[in-house]
């Protein structure tokens, strides 16, 4: 993890770069809970920051709070995140007057690096999939057991630096084998179910993403992904319980609230940034969404 400077308008969160400092342009980095913020300033470790790589944590000790996107993750053994690029978290803090603080082993992993997986996709790409897992008793010795051999090979990755590709073949593919296993652990409540192979919803997802800046129409989406309007409405329904327009102004709000939050940046100019062309609309859209003026909403979360 590198900070990489902060968002324009004198953002009040930290941007995060991914960066390996055992072994430089490896895209992935096993290590526990206390080497991770031993090696980050006080700064970091208290501010939100927003990542560009993916960050699994197994808590295996100890009891503490993480918060991702404004959502409180109660952290207890046996509970398992992943925050996803683009998210904005606060890594897990331990419980005030917890003897022995929190224990925790994390894989963070680029984008790039893990293997294509058709099972793991809605995982890895979904802007609203799970975050948080409180994993069944049953799981918790195969999870356990598949971060610990990624961290036995990624001790030899960085000890056999020059050695040839099998190595890093065969951290593609326990970190493939750990995401599978999650993949297969029942959906948290309030996170949303694609189906794999769901191949209307995945084009979709790929063009919200590029786009919900620009367009919040139904239509427009369906066509760009060669769909029509009920096509895309019915995997939208099927996959997460809610139209194609309400999935389209979910992503709108939640990046509405990360720059209300997050940053020091005028409505107006969030307005702007988001497609609005006129700082009431986007507030007559985000009091819809959300309940609460923008304003109001900032308060709330920087008092």
């Amino acid at each position: 993890m590198v900070k990489s400077g902060q968002p324009p308008g004198g953002a009040p969160f930290t941007e995060v770069g991914y960066r390996n400092p055992d072994r430089p342009l490896l895209g992935v980095e096993v290590l526990d809970y206390t080497s991770l913020t031993s090696r980050l300033s006080a700064e970091v470790l208290a501010m939100p920051h927003r990542l560009d790589f993916h960050v699994i944590t197994l808590v295996t000790g100890g009891l503490g709070t993480a918060r991702v996107d404004f959502v409180h993750r109660p952290c207890t053994p046996g509970t398992v995140l992943h925050v996803s690029p683009g998210q904005v978290q606060q890594l897990p803090r331990p419980a005030d007057g917890h003897p022995g603080g929190l224990q925790a082993a994390l894989v963070l992993f680029t984008a790039a690096f893990p293997p294509r997986l058709e099972r793991t996709a809605p995982l890895l790409n979904h802007p609203f999939g799970p975050v948080a897992w409180s994993v069944p008793q049953g799981e918790r010795d195969g999870l356990a057991r598949a971060m610990s051999e990624l961290a036995a090979e990624y001790r030899r990755a960085v000890a056999e630096a020059d050695a040839d590709g099998a190595t890093v073949d065969l951290l593609r593919q326990l970190l493939g084998a750990l995401l599978l296993r999650l993949a297969r652990l029942p959906a948290p409540e309030g996170a949303d179910h694609p189906a794999p192979g769901d191949e209307v919803y995945r084009r979709f997802q790929r063009e919200l993403e590029r786009s919900f800046a620009t367009s919040r129409n139904a239509a427009d989406y369906a066509a760009r992904a060669g769909y029509s309007l009920r096509t895309l409405n019915r995997a939208c329904q099927a996959a997460t319980g809610h139209t194609a327009k309400e999935c389209i102004d979910d992503r709108v709000a939640l990046e509405a609230k990360r720059l209300l939050a997050h940053t020091d940046l005028a409505v107006a100019a969030i307005s702007r940034r988001l497609g609005f062309t006129e700082p009431t609309n986007f507030g007559k859209f985000f009091y819809r969404a959300t309940g609460q003026a923008p304003g109001a909403f900032r308060a709330q979360e920087r008092p």
